[in-house]
């Protein structure tokens, strides 16, 4: 069957590192759960629009897309540019396929998060590599086509944001104000790649939780909203700012906070290129948090492409060395001491020769709205 252009260079990367860890075939695990659906996406154009599906790259061969027999209308089956089965039991038929071409070493992408038990249980008897971290570095570095998605994808979530801010005011509820930005989300092609939360407080700092847009929720006046969604190419991306009311009184903990992030932010810029490693990329964007005194609750950073979180993590002890064209999601996640003051904004990066550059083009500060 013939592949786009764009795909054949994701399956050629992919077999690279497959033949690099010596494997006889690659089965990549996809799920409807949200920010895990692009794995299968990456490799055949199919969205996954229920359930789940599965598919297996052969070293020598073509691949294929492997659905539960059960779930035949999971999605638009016509654009799956790949062959396509239906079993009843999945893991069987991978199964069944690699004792019929004599695979010993196969690797999983998804065996610790995305592969049901049921179909794990059939590869008995099979060498079975985890396969998640080369997988992801296999996919880290994004193509000009690729790249045309994810700014898409930022022109899409900064509205959002815009939208967000606009309908904000002390009192209104979490879910009318994310209601505003979610349905442009969906007119843009979102559809249900939108993953938004906010985390609140009071008038002058937000705890360090995640919390659902609900109804009941009345918000202060600060707020972190955190938006998180794929456009139409489904290429996750991450921007969002501190939203503040005009007159509030912010604590001393969030204003210092603020300063770290602005740091951070010149850091990024500095030191985010291609040779240095997530090691000393988190060290560089954290050193302002930690010399104040604050932790950090949350990854600092990670790659970011068709699934939502992507290895490399930038994080301690990680030695990746960055590459330009890899995309990275930016989020210190700074709580001070006492548990409560918080501070959490996103951008969305580009690894370039000359440093990191935040797509969104937002300007690092608290948004007063």
């Amino acid at each position: 069957m013939a592949l786009s252009a764009e795909l054949a260079r994701r399956h050629e990367n992919v077999r690279a590192a497959m033949a690099e860890h010596e494997l006889d075939a690659l089965v990549v695990s996809g799920t409807e759960y949200t920010g895990f659906e692009g794995a299968v996406t990456y490799l055949t154009g199919f969205q996954i629009v229920h359930r789940y599906a599965y598919v297996v790259v052969p070293a020598d061969g073509e691949p294929v897309a492997v659905f539960p027999a059960e779930a035949r209308y999971v999605g638009e089956h016509g654009t799956v540019q790949v062959e396509q089965v239906f079993a009843a039991h999945p893991g069987e038929e991978i199964a069944a396929r690699a004792r019929d071409a004599g695979w010993r070493r196969v690797g999983v992408y998804g065996l610790d998060y995305v592969m049901t038990v049921r179909d794990y249980r059939a590869l008995a008897g099979l060498a079975v590599v985890p396969f998640d971290t080369e997988f992801d570095l296999a996919r880290a570095v994004k193509s000009e086509a690729e790249l045309e998605s994810v700014r898409d994808s930022v022109r899409i979530n900064r509205h959002g944001l815009e939208l967000w801010i606009e309908h904000y005011a002390p009192g209104r509820t979490a879910a009318e104000v994310m209601a505003a930005a979610e349905a442009w989300f969906v007119a843009e092609g979102c559809g249900r790649l939108t993953m938004n939360m906010v985390l609140t407080g009071t008038d002058g700092f937000a705890r360090p939780e995640f919390k659902i847009a609900r109804r009941d929720e009345r918000l202060p006046g600060f707020v972190l909203p955190s938006l998180e969604i794929a456009g139409p190419g489904m290429h996750w991306v991450e921007v969002s700012r501190a939203v503040s009311a005009k007159g509030s009184t912010l604590s001393d903990d969030t204003l210092r906070m603020l300063e770290a992030y602005v740091e951070y932010e010149a850091a990024a810029r500095t030191a985010m290129r291609p040779g240095t490693t997530c090691h000393e990329l988190h060290h560089a964007v954290a050193r302002g948090f930690v010399e104040r005194g604050y932790h950090l609750g949350h990854v600092t950073g990670h790659s970011i492409g068709m699934t939502m979180i992507e290895f490399p993590r930038i994080g301690e002890g990680v030695d990746v060395e960055l590459q330009e064209n890899m995309v990275l999601s930016m989020h210190p996640h700074a709580i001070a001491r006492n548990g409560e003051d918080c501070l959490y904004m996103q951008d969305t990066w580009l690894v370039t020769a000359d440093g990191g550059v935040p797509l969104a083009g937002l300007p690092m500060q608290i948004m007063e709205a």
